[in-house]
């Protein structure tokens, strides 16, 4: 018996990285996935992993950028489990840059997959989630705000700080319905790290160094293990927080 039993997660981006990881260790915990992104083969293939280690999970095509593709993911999502218990946030466009060479556009376009798209997501799942006594949201965040320097973060930090300011309010509005909405910062080993990582390879190896841990967390057992404790009966009386899973790298307060 999982602690997920008879629970449906959505999860957005999770055809790689760390939503993958987050799909594989929600359904190992007897969740069913409906396992988000853009790209059909990703998706597929996570699903069929996770069928494979004998649990259920559904393809659902959608770009977090458009809001009529996010309503149709959630209404997709209730036609194939009867409805969302989980939401997992975990797709947006994370706009990196000094700040003159920070586009309004690039800018715009981070804003619109990240907390706009987290907000349209969470509008979308409250419904479902009300009417099936509560449920758990985890929005991905980072702890790229509260970096010693921020130096080519500013958009990124923007972007994820709005996120950190709805997970908030959400828990604070939605507690009453029994709905916990929590923000995670996660280091894991994703295509989006490794992309960076070949980018900016000194600062790479000097981030890793200042990790209490030394190490860069693995997407399924460190993060995905972490965020199916979250949602999870065992955590219920925990929400508006922000969780870091990095190691003990960052420092929030």
């Amino acid at each position: 018996m999982g602690k997920l039993d008879g629970k449906v997660a959505l999860i957005t981006g999770a055809g790689q990285g760390v939503g993958q990881g987050v799909a594989f260790a929600l359904a190992k915990e007897g969740a069913s996935i409906a396992v988000v992104g853009r790209t059909e083969s990703k998706l597929v293939d996570t699903c069929k992993e996770i069928v494979d280690r004998g649990g259920r999970a559904e393809p659902v095509l959608a770009d977090v950028s458009d809001g009529d593709s996010i309503t149709a993911a959630v209404d997709r999502t209730v036609e194939l489990f009867g409805g969302v218990d989980i939401l997992v946030n975990n797709a947006s466009l994370n706009p990196l840059g000094n700040i003159l060479d920070l586009t309004p556009e690039k800018l715009a376009a981070g804003l619109e997959s990240g907390p706009v798209a987290t907000l349209r997501t969470m509008q979308a799942c409250y419904p479902s989630m009300k009417a099936r006594g509560g449920g758990a949201i985890i929005n991905m965040v980072s702890s790229v705000a509260v970096r010693w320097d921020a130096s080519g973060y500013g958009g990124y930090a923007a972007v994820k700080e709005s996120v950190r300011a709805l997970t908030r309010a959400a828990a604070c509005e939605w507690g009453v319905d029994g709905i916990r909405v929590l923000a995670v910062a996660p280091h894991a080993s994703s295509p989006g790290l490794q992309r960076w990582a070949d980018a900016r390879p000194e600062e790479a190896a000097a981030f890793v160094a200042s990790i209490p841990m030394r190490r860069i967390g693995d997407c399924e057992n460190d993060i995905g293990t972490a965020v199916a404790f979250l949602v999870g009966p065992d955590a219920g009386y925990l929400t508006g927080a922000t969780i870091p899973l990095d190691g003990g790298q960052s420092r929030w307060g």
